[in-house]
């Protein structure tokens, strides 16, 4: 009995266990299968693209290692956000801390504003000027003007000579002058001798009456007017006709504007141009056309405009900022857009434009333009933009250095996310100032011997970017000034006005980098001086040895920064070892 009751227990159990194994299993099965079926992602996966946090140039469609840095690649985010391929969207926060402002793209047609608008200073009218000598040697006992821009009239004490040869002179006049009944020939020649040394009648005549010699001599203003230069000092020695005073009349200047080469048809002798100033700017004054430059300035592309301009209230000062503008004699009724200079990146071969593709959001998109004429700060556009377009007009480069962060089509990236290389990865140079407008003739002009410095310049530079990898502050600041000592003897007088921006401010750098004993303060002023010292280096024909503009997305806050080296294998100058080959070469020069 109690056999049989165990024989059944076993068998329950065993049953029991085998239902479990049977049915329990396919449970499992079909929960895994349809587990696997609801949640797999490989379709998802494979489209997954995976970039480089430091070069988010770099997409990939599967993990590794990023071919610049050698980093381990991260996904890359989705679109989620609905942006087109090459839109960036930015942060309200960014775009106010980085003061970008936009413009909607107008037109300018000939039958509403036909204005050309131009650029000058007033000058000295050199027709005016006049030049206060000495008519005799001497020296200068006392000097009556005591500083340039004092008012003289004619007929004023200038100054008051002492003169050797006057006083023999006047003695042979007393002589004379005893003589004349027996040798009147005589007695005329000394006294038109004394004529000659621009004494007057009263004066001779007061000399020979009074039988004395005088010493001292006065010398008085021939015209009227401000004194621009001062000559001469008291106690100075001076040869006859040797200046002492230059004297500017005010009363109407010159104002010179420079126009553009293809604006030269425009203007005309005795063409009339309203002048403005920055002073008085509320007032418009008229100016005529007195002169037109015959010779062209091949460093700029410009010829001189002067106008003269009555300025009998002394409101012009020399040197002053003027802006001109006359009618155009173009009688074409084509409708033009229009931009802001400032809207505009220019790369060594194209134009470039940020447009804002909605209206409610702070979502933009390069876009390449064709420009034409420039009038003043005014760009007219030929192609590439239609009016109602809305374009940025400041901080064109924080938008497009936020493109590039998100490997989107920008300045330095093609439109396929890589990295330009060769001469499509030009820096680039925003619009200002006087340039021109096409690539042609926007590259910078640079005398053989400016050429030459910067090549000379070039040696001691190299060596200062080796020592920014080492971190060595001291030997940068050393060779620093070694490549500044071969820079400072460069003149700007004969350079464009964007070659001498550029030379300026590499100078200042190379200064700024000399005086400080910090290496990261260094390298912050080392990005401002690659970003003028490329694009002269540029420029250079007969580069030797041939060099390599390699960049850093990350440097200069994430901006990105440059530099020349003469190895193509990176070594980073702004990271040093921390980031040692954390860059990409976008240029090559020889």
């Amino acid at each position: 009995m109690n056999k049989n009751i165990l024989y059944i227990g076993i068998a329950a159990l065993i049953g029991l266990l085998g239902g479990w194994l049977i049915f329990g299993g396919n449970s499992t099965e079909k929960d895994e299968a349809a587990m696997t079926e609801t949640h797999d992602h490989s379709a998802e996966s494979a489209e997954q693209m995976w970039t480089c946090s430091m070069h988010p140039q770099i997409m990939q469609p599967e993990p590794g290692d990023c071919p610049i840095c050698g980093m381990d690649l991260i996904p890359a985010e989705s679109s989620a956000d609905g942006l087109a391929m090459n839109e960036i969207k930015m942060t309200k926060n960014a775009m106010a801390l980085a003061n970008i402002q936009t413009t909607t793209v107008g037109n300018a047609s000939a039958g509403s504003e036909n204005m050309i608008s131009l650029s000058g200073k007033i000058k000295m009218n050199e027709e005016e000027n006049a030049i206060q000598a000495s008519y005799f040697d001497g020296r200068i006992e006392r000097l009556n003007v005591n500083f340039e821009g004092q008012e003289v009239r004619k007929g004023q004490l200038l100054a008051t000579i002492y003169a050797p040869n006057l006083v023999a002179a006047q003695q042979e006049l007393i002589t004379a002058a005893s003589l004349k009944a027996s040798q009147p020939e005589l007695y005329k020649a000394v006294r038109n001798k004394l004529k000659l040394w621009k004494l007057s009648e009263s004066q001779i005549n007061s000399i020979e009456e009074s039988g004395k010699v005088k010493e001292n001599f006065p010398i008085y203003a021939t015209v009227s007017g401000t004194v621009s230069e001062k000559m001469a000092s008291e106690g100075d020695y001076v040869k006859q006709g040797q200046p002492i005073v230059k004297v500017s009349n005010l009363n109407l200047v010159w104002a010179e504007f420079d126009a553009y080469e293809n604006q030269i048809s425009e203007f005309k002798k005795g063409q009339k141009i309203k002048v403005t100033t920055n002073a008085y700017p509320n007032e418009i004054f008229d100016a005529t056309v007195s002169f037109i430059d015959p010779v062209l300035n091949t460093q700029t592309r410009t010829v001189v405009v002067r106008a003269n301009l009555k300025n009998n209230k002394g409101i012009f000062k020399p040197g002053m900022f003027v802006t001109g503008k006359i009618k155009s004699k173009s009688t074409s009724s084509e409708v033009q857009l229009r931009i802001p200079a400032s809207a505009v990146m220019w790369t060594g071969e194209r134009s470039l434009v940020y447009i804002k593709t909605n209206p409610n959001e702070p979502i933009f998109e390069m876009q390449e333009v064709t420009l034409g004429n420039r009038v003043g700060d005014i760009f007219m556009v030929a192609s590439g933009l239609q009016e109602g377009d809305e374009i940025v007009t400041n901080g064109t480069f924080t938008v497009d250095a936020a493109a590039q962060l998100q490997g989107k089509k920008s300045m330095m990236n093609k439109s396929d996310g890589k990295t330009m290389t060769g001469h499509e990865g030009h820096l680039g140079m925003q619009n200002t100032g006087n340039e021109t407008t096409s690539s042609s003739t926007m590259k910078m002009e640079l005398p053989k011997t400016v050429q030459i410095a910067f090549q000379s310049a070039l040696t001691p530079y190299l060596k200062m970017k080796d020592v920014f990898v080492a971190g060595d502050a001291q030997k940068v600041s050393s060779f620093s000034q070694e490549t500044l000592e071969i820079l400072e003897p460069v003149s700007d007088s004969d350079l464009g006005k964007m070659e001498q921006a550029h030379i300026s401010k590499i100078k200042k750098m190379l200064k700024s980098i000399n005086e400080s004993d910090n290496i990261e303060n260094q390298r912050s002023h080392f990005v401002v001086l690659n970003q003028n010292f490329i694009p002269i280096v540029k420029t250079i024909k007969g580069l030797n040895p041939k060099v390599y503009i390699q960049k850093c997305p990350m440097a200069n806050n994430n901006r990105g920064a440059f530099w020349i080296s003469k190895d193509k294998v990176i070594s980073n100058p702004y990271y040093g070892e921390q980031m040692l080959t954390c860059g990409s070469v976008v240029d090559s020069l020889k």
